[in-house]
């Protein structure tokens, strides 16, 4: 144990177990005490080689700028440039005056966190919490959305026509060719795959057949859903969170601006407009798709691909994939726009609210989907 008593400000170094030291400081810390200090302070430290050093701030009555300099230049000091450094029993003047080193400096850093016992129950109480709050502001927000529809069909100049328009173009047109390019593959797979089992009876012409009521009622709805839930969902959470986060909506809630009628209507009209309409191009490219294969490896003539298309292809198939589609519209500007809103905190919330809206349509549409499938078999 040393101390020195030459100075205003003294201070005391206790050794401790595996090479853990206590530096323990007194009185001021000031203009006029801090070089003195600071000097023998470090030179103690340099024969101690501690592995860890903490810096016991209780009995210091004053402390200022050049205090926390002290400290600064202690954190940095070659002896302790991989040692463990802690300050601890900081008054609140002085816990103050090392805030402005940062916040680390200004209280004792907390120890690694222990493997908590799992308590299921609580956990399970927390979930079951967590997921009424999120019913419960998910039941607020479609009831603003219908709100908002009313209000938009009664006043039609309500709506924001321009902004509806461009995100008719983000969803709808950018996304042509990407989902003409998946099409195109997949209805080339699926031609290729039945065409092994048809040609052992020589039934190559039921391929036309297979990939058009496939791809017309049940993939290219399904496909062009999740394509768009990947590009556009993600970006409306996105955009609607970085808002959210950057306190805009509050702002349009304050200049009395209807925030579901302002960011959401145009969104949940563009994508109800737009999918369909990619759903029949994501079905015109899946056959072509197969019209390929059909003619280059199945010795198809163009004609008779198109004709047993046709003939295959209902009216009821085509409405069918269409009343899909716009209910996967809806589902994914909702869910985009709900995870946008619902988001918190700072940054990482805009990546947290675009992955949660991707998981949770690409998860609603295979269950509407399903659901679909089932009330189709009981028609």
């Amino acid at each position: 144990m040393r101390r020195k008593d030459s100075s205003p400000c003294t201070y005391q170094l206790y050794p401790g177990m595996d090479g853990r030291w206590t530096l323990r400081l007194f009185g001021r810390l000031d203009i006029d005490t801090t070089p003195e200090t600071l000097h023998s302070v470090t030179a103690d430290i340099l024969k101690s080689k501690p592995v860890s050093l903490q810096v016991d701030l209780s009995g210091v009555t004053y402390m200022d700028d050049y205090g926390t300099l002290l400290i600064n230049e202690l954190r940095h000091s070659p002896a302790l440039r991989d040692a463990r450094f802690e300050i601890e029993n900081a008054s609140a003047d002085a816990a103050e005056t090392l805030k402005r080193l940062g916040p680390e400096h200004a209280t004792r850093p907390l120890p690694a966190p222990g493997r908590k016992s799992m308590n299921i129950v609580a956990e399970l109480g927390d979930a079951t919490i967590g997921a009424m709050i999120g019913l419960k502001f998910f039941v607020a927000f479609i009831g603003s959305v219908f709100l908002s529809t009313l209000s938009v069909i009664k006043k039609p100049n309500t709506l924001r026509f321009d902004d509806t328009i461009g995100h008719m173009k983000t969803t709808g047109v950018d996304a042509v060719p990407v989902v003409a390019l998946i099409s195109f593959l997949l209805g080339m797979i699926m031609a290729f795959m039945s065409s092994l089992q048809l040609t052992q009876f020589g039934a190559n012409i039921y391929v036309a057949s297979l990939v058009a009521v496939a791809m017309v009622s049940e993939l290219g709805p399904i496909m062009t859903a999740i394509v768009v839930a990947g590009r556009s969902g993600s970006a409306y959470a996105a955009e609607i969170s970085t808002m959210k986060i950057s306190e805009e909506i509050d702002a349009l809630s304050v200049m009395r601006f209807d925030p579901v009628l302002f960011l959401v209507i145009p969104r949940i009209i563009a994508a109800m407009v737009v999918i369909p309409l990619l759903t029949i191009f994501s079905s015109f490219f899946a056959i072509a798709g197969g019209m390929f294969i059909g003619v280059t490896m199945l010795d198809l003539t163009t004609s008779s691909y198109f004709q047993q298309t046709i003939n295959t292809l209902k009216l009821f198939e085509v409405f069918w994939g269409l009343s899909k589609s716009l209910v996967f519209a809806v589902i994914i500007a909702s869910v985009g726009c709900l995870r946008g809103v619902q988001a918190k905190g700072g940054p990482a919330a805009v990546g947290n609210a675009a992955t949660s809206a991707v998981v949770t349509c690409i998860f609603l549409i295979i269950l509407f989907d399903s659901l679909f499938a089932v009330m189709r078999s009981y028609w």
